[in-house]
């Protein structure tokens, strides 16, 4: 996605309001998420060792920031993309029980992001990570998970508006929950990123779900690593922005692999060779506990709820000089 000017736009915050409002935000969200969906605000890593097979592979593509250790010698570090599966590995050392989860602060760096409007090279979210048993490995659970979720967030909304009435964006009522081969069989002949955009723009807030494994057209909607969603018990939560007209992401999440759904998917994925590794392992042998998690995004969510134009706006991070000066011109302060 190219940079996208909004027609006459006006951030109607100053810097420094912003970030006040940007503070505010993300301190009482993390309260609300916490005490609703009973999770537990922990430490988390910034990088792990490359032979853990903890970090997120995304598309599989992605290259991670790599660098070595004097103390640990021969091992290869990596700045985590995210931490998917770490969450986890940490729900079943720390002794957490069904009903209880965990979540927290985690920052990354993607260095093949593209960089426009919604895309930085620097990720900020709350992981979030919860125990389930395994009869509640079922889509319910994952729609009440989201539901719960959606409420937040609009309940985010009023307490923006409370502090900055002239800066609030207005969310929808509702989630609409689809299936991404319902969302093809829909618009055959539009790309992904174009049915997004139809279906969201249609109902002002949707969960997309199933993303992963190939449709009726043979192509899969979206890229997800095989081996810590369940591609049929997970999916995006999407808002309608207008300021950019397409589809905001704000959370991917789902209920997680277990050992057949792993075996199958590694399996499709040309990824078997992971079977080997240390965390892939204790999952095939039953070790690791059932869950649910996801990822919210902290600089996508004030973009949203402050209604700005450039997530640049909310995050201080690097961006080519051109696209500074072409912001700054037209009322788009980069932080």
């Amino acid at each position: 996605m190219e940079l996208i000017i909004p027609e006459n736009y006006d951030p109607r915050l100053s810097v420094r309001e912003t970030q006040e409002a940007i503070k505010y935000i993300r301190d009482t969200f993390q309260k609300e998420l916490g005490k609703e969906m009973n999770l537990e605000r922990i430490s988390a890593p910034l990088f792990v060792e490359h032979s853990s097979g903890l970090n997120d592979d995304l598309n599989g593509v992605e290259r991670p920031v790599q660098f070595d250790i004097a103390g640990i010698p021969g091992e290869t570090i990596e700045v985590v993309h995210s931490l998917a599966k770490w969450k986890r590995m940490a729900l079943h050392e720390y002794g957490f029980l069904p009903g209880e989860g965990l979540y927290t602060n985690m920052n990354a760096i993607r260095r093949d992001e593209d960089l426009d409007n919604l895309h930085s090279c620097y990720v900020d979210q709350w992981d979030w990570e919860k125990v389930i048993t395994r009869e509640e490995r079922k889509e319910e659970t994952l729609k009440d998970t989201v539901r719960t979720i959606f409420k937040i967030i609009k309940h985010m909304q009023h307490e923006v508006w409370y502090k900055y009435p002239q800066a609030v964006k207005h969310l929808p009522k509702d989630i609409t929950f689809i299936t991404s081969q319902e969302l093809e069989d829909r618009y055959p002949d539009k790309t992904p990123k174009e049915r997004e955009n139809l279906i969201t723009k249609e109902h002002g807030c949707v969960f997309l779900m199933k993303i992963g494994d190939k449709l009726g057209s043979g192509m899969p909607h979206d890229g997800r690593a095989p081996d810590y969603d369940d591609w049929q018990l997970n999916g995006d939560i999407l808002f309608w922005f207008e300021n950019l007209n397409c589809a905001l992401e704000i959370s991917s999440m789902g209920i997680r692999v277990d050992e057949e759904s792993l075996a199958k998917q590694l399996e499709k994925a040309g990824c078997e060779d992971r079977k080997n590794l240390p965390y892939h392992r204790m999952l095939l042998n039953g070790e690791l506990p059932c869950t649910i998690g996801g990822g919210i995004g902290q600089s996508r969510l004030c973009m949203l709820l402050l209604d700005r134009a450039h997530v640049g706006e909310v995050q201080a991070s690097i961006w080519p000089k051109e696209m500074r000066e072409e912001c700054r011109k037209h009322n788009i302060i980069l932080l």
